[in-house]
């Protein structure tokens, strides 16, 4: 139970994200049209769509960082305009870019001190082991790390937070196939511990893989949503690549 704008919201029974009717256009070109959807408490669920389908614009506007021309957001029962909500959300983004001039030490420790909470080594130690990212790393500046050891040490910075919903903008951007592997190994422990997870991504083996749910976003709307069994049966498609693609033709 937590409290919000005077009253309780039981986090088990309450959406965990709820978007009503949520519309974004830039100029004549509409990217998100009226779209309805929830995110249950504990569900894994995969947002899958082709390039400039919009998935970045609405985890944007999840995120607050973009307003919606129309419709509200809840995380939690809670307006994502409102901090509070958002309190509980860590969220890692694909582009990821943290301030060049510190090392992988000086980034995490900051994240750390940002929470309130004194720099743990052992659990940092054990992230870094699960993503597969050497802990020599951690004095090194981050403008010399590769794309994909800036996304672990994003990754990292974000599990290490311990929040109850996790929202990552294609998390396996940048990763070798190892780091691909042990990252999805660490995402399906974080779901026996009651996690949420709402993420993006262009492959359909990862949600196919990790997620309960999908949704397919495509020119503005929701074209299916349900577990991948599901979308494979609607679209009649032997994979999940192939019902994608005749969901979207």
């Amino acid at each position: 139970m937590m409290p919000a704008c005077g009253k309780f919201i039981d986090l088990m029974s309450t959406p965990a994200l709820n978007f009503n009717q949520v519309s974004k256009a830039y100029g004549k070109s509409v990217v998100l049209n009226g779209l309805d959807l929830d995110v249950q408490p504990g569900e894994y669920f995969g947002l899958v769509g082709v390039n400039g389908a919009g998935k970045t614009t609405l985890i944007n506007c999840l995120m607050d960082f973009t307003e919606p021309d129309h419709g509200d957001i809840e995380i939690f029962g809670v307006s994502n305009r409102q901090h509070q909500a958002r309190a509980q959300l860590a969220f890692v983004p694909e582009r990821f870019t943290p301030p060049h001039y510190l090392t992988g030490k000086d980034f995490l420790s900051y994240m750390f001190r940002l929470r309130g909470q004194a720099y743990r080594a052992d659990k940092v130690e054990s992230m870094l082991q699960a993503l597969d990212l050497d802990s020599k790393a951690l004095s090194r500046p981050v403008c010399a790390y590769s794309k994909g050891m800036t996304q672990k040490i994003g990754l990292a910075a974000g599990f290490l937070s311990e929040r109850t919903l996790y929202v990552l903008d294609e998390p396996m951007s940048g990763l070798d196939p190892k780091a691909r592997a042990l990252l999805k190994r660490y995402l399906q422990g974080m779901k026996t511990q009651g996690h949420t997870l709402f993420f993006s991504s262009h492959a359909l083996s990862d949600v196919e893989e990790i997620c309960e749910r999908m949704a397919i976003l495509h020119q503005g709307h929701l074209r299916f949503v349900g577990t991948p069994t599901q979308c494979c049966q609607q679209f009649g498609g032997e994979t999940l690549e192939q019902a994608f693609m005749n969901c979207i033709a």
